[in-house]
């Protein structure tokens, strides 16, 4: 079978499977994988509350121990030797669930492996510290803790709450409250795994100095004897109105499961009765994460339903035949219906824009980001406009929102601009310059320029595409990579900077272009495929996985095709990888693929690998007739 056959049939495959799985209402809904932590947290949340639904426990503990590794460790991505944090959020969920005593074989191994890394006092996430606080195993002071009082800071201090991203925000708010009660749910069921912990190994030093800048916050109250009560108790209130405000129809805490497990505790914590119903439509939020596999059940940190999405219904535009295709008509009337019409959290630094933007998950009304707005209006662009009588405005707004979202800088961050005060980078939690603050990133810009210039018909000679251009331009490393923040890693970024600057009418010469290109061909396995490792967005360098994943293949081809607009070597080499039938048992097909917090959270998306194949089969039938066809390099 020829080239050309084998992608025929590679798409057709793929646009069946598609319309196969898309539901009623227009939607594809597919899971998000994030590891076990989110499992472990659900477990310890659940029997720490004594709320029951021992079946999901059970289901939630059969996954984990699937998971284990050979040495007695779990692991955020297949090619590290074990995790710290995911370990030993695995051991002391699974002894909290009576699944498995200490003495069990598995168990020792475990323990042995955190001992290893220095013990419980060298964890850094400060989710597992938050989990381990919260349950009576580690003491709040050796925690990261912001005052309450820090809420009042008004918007114009220079460090204030809405400084901070708002992933973030809606965790350190509950976190707030939690850690200046010195909360504790420790029941006799609790397990005690103080022999975690070596003596003279942990992180206080770490937490020495900021921890000294929180008590001098409060301590400047203390000259007026009733002021510090008063503050607290006012501080608290406004969290309290803060987390209420921004519960979403499901319960769910602005869609984060995380968020919502600490929303619930701090409401505990502040005198709310388990079976209020606002506690119980949270819990019951959270299990609606509940995605139900082979190995077991697992917990999503949120749902990416709008995100998946926009993302098929452009691969399968990219297929052909889009104004015939029932299911891209479906897709679209879904995603208009979930276009956003409430102002959230980013009005504060965007007074001027109004609603319009997508937010990720299905149930999400008040925290877009530009990445799935933009997708979203891509295909509604795409589809046909006969049938979404308001595709007109939707658009404009939609437009609007995501050119309001431009940072000073030229480019564009995740969720909200202006959040980007490189002290709060300083904030003693792990990779706090990509999760404390919320950057313009290379990946974004280059994703929102193409967008501008293909679908939204700006020049590039326009202001906004200039800006986007000059700053993406200053971001290329020296090796001609650009760094990819929500994608694995290097590849992804090169992939959308190179595409964003093509499409923005910058020069297929120019030198930046030219190396962006010779960086990722220099990259391609003997196999034909590409692969990096998520170890890359840790240490801030591209390390190579050792073998080939089909969505990093499939980010790298789609940049060379936009860059050649026809078949070469490397092109060619690349899609004959792109053909080939994956299992999904195969590591490299359950790869992590997005990035979360570097070196504590990955992203693993179901649809991703055949979406992204899809999108890139079609452009490649789109731009080579001939499977003989071959240019030289």
């Amino acid at each position: 079978m020829g080239l050309t056959e084998k992608v025929d049939l590679k798409m057709e495959q793929l646009v069946r499977g598609f319309q196969n799985r898309q539901d009623e209402d227009g939607a594809w809904r597919y899971y998000l994988g994030t590891g076990t932590s989110m499992d472990a947290y659900m477990i310890i949340f659940l029997k720490s509350l004594k709320l029951g639904e021992d079946w999901l426990v059970d289901e939630l503990c059969r996954r984990i121990r699937s998971k284990q590794a050979e040495n007695g460790a779990w692991k955020l991505y297949q090619d590290e030797e074990g995790n710290l944090e995911a370990t030993a959020e695995a051991y002391f969920a699974l002894l909290y669930a009576g699944n498995s005593r200490k003495s069990d074989q598995h168990m020792r191994k475990a323990r042995e492996f955190i001992l290893s890394r220095g013990g419980l006092g060298r964890v850094n996430s400060f989710l597992t510290q938050f989990f381990l606080a919260v349950t009576g195993q580690l003491p709040w002071k050796k925690t990261v803790t912001l005052p309450p009082e820090f809420i009042l800071l008004p918007n114009w201090f220079p460090i204030n709450l809405f400084d901070i991203a708002g992933h973030s925000r809606v965790h350190f708010v509950p976190l707030m409250v939690l850690s200046s009660r010195k909360f504790t749910v420790k029941h006799e069921g609790t397990p005690d795994i103080s022999e975690l912990y070596i003596k003279g190994k942990d992180n206080s030093s770490k937490l020495a100095a900021f921890n000294f800048l929180t008590a001098a916050l409060r301590s400047g109250s203390k000259f007026v004897p009733v002021l510090p009560a008063y503050l607290t108790k006012k501080s608290e209130k406004r969290a309290e109105k803060y987390m209420l405000d921004r519960i979403e129809e499901d319960g769910t805490l602005q869609s984060y499961g995380t968020a919502t497990m600490m929303m619930i505790y701090a409401l505990i914590a502040l005198g709310w009765p388990k079976d209020s119903s606002v506690v119980k439509n949270a819990v019951n939020g959270l299990k609606s994460f509940a995605w139900k596999m082979r190995e077991g059940t697992h917990i999503q940190l949120t749902t990416s339903t709008v995100w998946d999405t926009a993302i098929i219904s452009y691969a399968v535009q990219q297929a052909g035949k889009v104004h015939e295709s029932q299911a891209v008509q479906r897709a679209a009337s879904y995603l208009l219906s979930r276009q956003h019409t409430k102002s959230g959290d980013w009005k504060m630094k965007s007074p001027k824009a109004a609603p319009g933007g997508w937010g990720f998950s299905d149930i999400n009304t008040i925290y877009p980001d530009v990445d799935t707005a933009v997708a979203a209006l891509r295909v509604i662009k795409q589809s046909d406009g006969k049938d979404p009588g308001n595709l007109g405005q939707s658009w404009k707004r939609g437009l609007d929102w995501v050119l309001k979202m431009q940072n000073p800088d030229g480019g564009w961050p995740a969720f909200e601009r202006k959040t980007n005060k490189k002290l709060l980078a300083k904030f003693p939690v792990e990779a706090a310059e990509s999760y404390v603050i919320d950057l313009s990133t290379p990946d974004l810009t280059g994703r929102v320029l193409s967008f501008l210039c293909e679908d939204a018909d700006f020049s590039g000679e326009s202001n906004v595409v200039q800006k986007g251009v000059n700053w993406l331009l200053k971001q290329q490393e020296a090796d001609g990579s650009w760094f990819g923040r929500w994608g694995i890693s290097y590849i992804h970024g090169t992939s959308a900077a190179v595409i964003g600057l093509l499409a923005a009418g910058v020069n297929r010469n120019h030198p930046a272009i030219r190396s962006g290109v010779a960086w990722v061909e220099s990259k391609q396995n003997p196999d034909g495929g590409w692969g990096e490792s998520c170890s890359s967005d840790i240490h801030r360098k591209y390390i190579p996985l050792g073998a080939s994943t089909p969505i990093q293949t499939a980010w790298a081809v789609e940049m060379l095709l936009e860059y050649y607009g026809e078949e070469t070597e490397s092109v060619r080499r690349g899609i004959e990888f792109l053909t080939q039938s994956f299992k999904k048992e195969d590591w490299r097909v359950n790869y992590p693929m997005g990035g979360g917090i570097p070196g504590s959270i990955y992203f693993f998306y179901e649809m991703m690998n055949d979406a992204w194949t899809l999108i890139v089969l079609g452009k490649y039938r789109g731009a080579c007739h001939h499977p003989n066809n071959l240019v030289s390099r």
